[in-house]
């Protein structure tokens, strides 16, 4: 079997095994609310959040066990849930709305999962509440505004599954993939106005073994975006728009990024988007490659650049570099 093939098989195989998991009941669940939550939207709950985690993380019985957010609303300023667990496989089944702080709360990253394996997220919505963000970059603020907090960052972690998720108004990037193996994100909601600056829906960098499938992404910047490090990514089933529509790259802006390999997109639909399809690097003397990409079953509408390979990206045209471009795209297929 061919290397890609045999990756999706194992990450198909994984991805029922961790959805059995996250859906038969569990031997213990921590409810946030025995930890001091309250649902009200006003009050802090990151501590409540974390004392969930640690609890069901620290669990040794048999079976997964579960952090459960009942319905309501939750303020969290910021919460980084760190493992590795004690028993393995944590749910985090989310029947309420998490709210990021705001405005300018100087929080790059929001949510994380970091050095987790086996983790699966289930449902819930994840509120950014990025307007005040935009309006601060729509206003020229420049370095007046605080970096974009990212809603949902998954990094240094396996066999990760986000299913059923709502992300809203992150004030930058979505849903975050980093340094991480084997994550899959399905049926999940991503939502934005087409205005808003750098919103990606679902950013992969540095990570192998990912799927996206049965998503819809509407937003300010790429529906889903892949960049240096980016190997065996299957992305089905996705709706875009609108957006930029689904990217590799930027690359060639520094030295040696890592190759971008075996990407396959299939039957996915863009609406209204910016861009359909695209790859882009920066036209300077840095190396790169992107080998293997397979597009198919591709449907359109109203997409004002359908297919772009553009090898001297620059973003508004300023300060452009003018060297000749040593990214080398290889078997693209269409």
């Amino acid at each position: 079997m061919p290397p890609r093939r045999a990756n999706l098989a194992l990450l198909a195989h994984l991805l029922a095994s961790l959805v059995t998991a996250a859906t038969r009941a569990a031997a213990t669940s921590y409810s946030v609310l025995d930890y001091g939550a309250v649902a009200d939207g006003r009050t802090d709950c990151a501590g409540a959040f974390l004392g969930a985690w640690n609890a069901a993380c620290a669990d040794e019985d048999e079976g997964p066990a579960a952090v459960v957010v009942p319905a309501g609303e939750y303020l969290v300023s910021r919460a980084r849930f760190g493992g590795p667990c004690r028993g393995g496989a944590v749910s985090v089944d989310i029947a309420g709305t998490l709210l990021a702080p705001t405005p300018y709360a100087g929080v790059q990253l929001w949510i994380v999962f970091q050095n987790v394996d086996g983790v699966s997220v289930n449902g819930g919505t994840l509120d950014g509440r990025g307007q005040a963000y935009w309006a601060c970059r729509r206003d020229g603020g420049g370095s007046a505004c605080p970096a974009a907090t990212r809603s949902l960052t998954i990094y240094r972690s396996r066999n990760v599954v986000v299913r059923g998720l709502t992300s809203l108004n992150s004030a930058g990037i979505h849903v975050t993939v980093q340094a991480s193996s084997g994550v899959a994100v399905v049926d999940t909601v991503v939502s934005a106005p087409g205005d808003s600056p750098n919103t990606d829906g679902i950013h992969i960098k540095q990570s192998s073994d990912v799927t996206v499938r049965s998503a819809r992404i509407g937003t300010g910047d790429d529906c889903v975006s892949m960049v240096e490090g980016s190997s065996d990514v299957w992305i089905q089933g996705v709706a875009c728009g609108p957006g930029h529509g689904i990217s590799i790259g930027s690359l060639g802006d520094t030295p040696e990024q890592a190759a971008v390999r075996n990407i396959t997109v299939k039957a996915v639909a863009l609406a209204g988007t910016t861009n359909g399809l695209r790859i882009k690097s920066w036209a300077k003397a840095n190396r790169g490659i992107v080998d293997g990409v397979s597009f198919s079953d591709v449907v359109m509408r109203d997409v004002r650049n359908p297919i772009i390979v553009d090898q001297n990206y620059c973003p508004g045209n300023v300060s452009c570099p003018t060297e000749v471009t040593r990214t080398q795209l290889c078997v693209l297929q269409q």
